[in-house]
């Protein structure tokens, strides 16, 4: 059996600094730092662990996740194409940096592509 795509990116730690490292960029990006605005450390701590949870669990790992679906947690948020165009530019950036290899790099792309709906607003 192949090992599951959580296992070939490198586990928890790998998972955990990519997805840190997306939210840095993005929280600190002209174009997408409005959705952070005005939230606690806490609030911003929480929903990070939220992400790698998220992350985690759908890559194969060993982790519960108790947040809610993409849908109801983007929905209002005022996602546009344009928004999503960046945050997928810092995607590839990161993974990029992080030396993600090509077969892997294509799977997260296309997991966040099959997300796309839930999050952009029409």
């Amino acid at each position: 059996m192949a090992d599951s795509l959580y296992t070939r990116l490198g586990g928890y730690d790998a998972i955990a600094t990519f997805a840190t490292m997306v939210v840095h960029q993005a929280q600190a990006d002209a174009t997408l730092g409005r959705f952070w605005a005005n939230r606690g450390q806490d609030r911003l701590d929480s929903e990070l662990q939220l992400l790698i949870n998220y992350l985690v669990h759908k890559t194969g790992g060993q982790m519960y996740y108790a947040g809610r679906d993409m849908g109801p947690t983007h929905k209002g948020m005022g996602i546009t194409q344009a928004d999503w165009d960046r945050f997928v530019e810092i995607v590839g950036s990161v993974a990029g940096e992080l030396g993600v290899q090509p077969t892997e790099g294509g799977e997260v792309m296309g997991f966040f592509e099959s997300l796309k709906g839930d999050i952009v607003d029409a």
